[in-house]
């Protein structure tokens, strides 16, 4: 498995607001920490069991992790550096994820550690054709009125293969990895 991870901090790069919501009543932030039952209302999770199973699991109670957007999607466009999985297919998704407590939300270093570690992990999984990413970028949490400046990490994730089933199918056994290698990092 393919894994690398890199910081996006400039002017121009993607940013997060927290709380979020789409305009004219479209996709929002739901808080699956505090409130698991509104699983059921993220569309992505619903079209894809697996990354249902991973959302639940990132914002269990008592972690010190939970989630804010996520996306699923296939395409035949394959990059010049995903040529090497010889695929015609990819499936791919993100999860964006940030850490519960504040002090955590608020220190690059957390951030940059975790995503490390991460990707140190998932170098060592058996050879399957499949692609993570962690980006760590900036995030701006609106807590009673008031900013806070931050961090999150966005987890890319692509699974490549002949056919979109495939692709599919070996996404849902990187999305496995990328679960087991984040508990490993939250045991260190």
């Amino acid at each position: 498995m393919e894994a690398d991870f890199a910081v996006e901090l400039v002017a121009d790069d993607e940013t997060l607001e927290l709380p979020w919501a789409a305009e004219d009543g479209g996709p929002r932030y739901y808080d699956l920490k505090r409130q698991p039952e509104l699983l059921l209302q993220v569309e992505e999770a619903r079209r894809s069991p697996e990354l249902g199973e991973f959302l639940a699991v990132m914002n269990s109670p008592g972690g010190i992790l939970e989630t804010a957007k996520c996306d699923t999607w296939s395409s035949t466009e394959i990059n010049p550096e995903e040529e090497i999985f010889g695929a015609a297919y990819k499936f791919g998704s993100y999860v964006d994820i940030l850490f519960s407590q504040e002090a955590s939300r608020c220190s690059f270093a957390e951030h940059e550690q975790f995503a490390k570690r991460i990707t140190q992990l998932l170098k060592r999984v058996p050879e399957i054709p499949a692609a993570a990413e962690l980006l760590v970028r900036r995030c701006f949490y609106h807590v009673g009125g008031e900013t806070c400046e931050g961090f999150y990490i966005t987890l890319y994730l692509f699974g490549y293969g002949d056919d979109e089933a495939q692709a599919r199918q070996r996404w849902a056994i990187a999305l496995k990895l990328m679960e087991n290698a984040i508990r490993q990092v939250l045991l260190m």
